[in-house]
């Protein structure tokens, strides 16, 4: 049984890491395995959120600075989406009201064991409802009155998602 000795830090570290968010009383909508290790320079998926019409990516760098890099990546030009991604930064998801703990996916680095990427999806939802039937059971949106309503300010908010990074571990030399 030589592998215990090894998988005891990597259990360790993955408890550590839910640490925080299980002492808010915060558990994520979605339970998943962490993902298997990456190598540096390789870029890889992290998750798609399809409504919103983004795909979030990363890639270890190597870059003691910047160890990795994280971005959100629009699936398509002509996707039409039911939410919105937005900037955690200026949402602040995890201390503003109505946001809800989506998903945490834990990348490990493959170049150095002990490090790893924590993503936190937070999600935003809203009460938008689909458009009332009318008498031939069609659902009908009208561009006049659609108009009218963002003149006056009274269109329904759309659900948003935001995603912060966390580095966790110790980086590699």
């Amino acid at each position: 049984m030589r592998l215990a000795p090894v998988l005891l830090p990597v259990v360790l570290s993955l408890l550590a890491a839910s640490l925080p968010l299980q002492a808010a009383g915060l558990a994520p909508e979605i339970h998943r395995a962490p993902a298997p290790p990456q190598a540096v320079g390789v870029r890889h998926t992290l998750r798609g959120i399809p409504e919103a019409c983004t795909r979030l990516e990363g890639m270890f760098t190597g870059d003691a600075a910047r160890p990795y890099d994280f971005s959100a990546v629009r699936t398509s030009p002509t996707c039409q989406g039911r939410a919105r991604f937005v900037d955690a930064g200026q949402a602040k998801p995890a201390s503003s009201a109505g946001w809800i703990l989506n998903d945490v996916i834990r990348v490990p680095s493959a170049a150095c064991p002990g490090q790893q990427a924590v993503v936190t999806v937070w999600r935003h939802p809203s009460a938008a409802a689909p458009p009332k039937l009318d008498a031939q059971g069609r659902a009908r949106i009208y561009l006049q009155e659609s108009m009218d309503k963002a003149r006056a300010g009274a269109l329904t908010p759309i659900p948003m998602y935001a995603a912060t990074l966390v580095l966790e571990g110790k980086p590699c030399e």
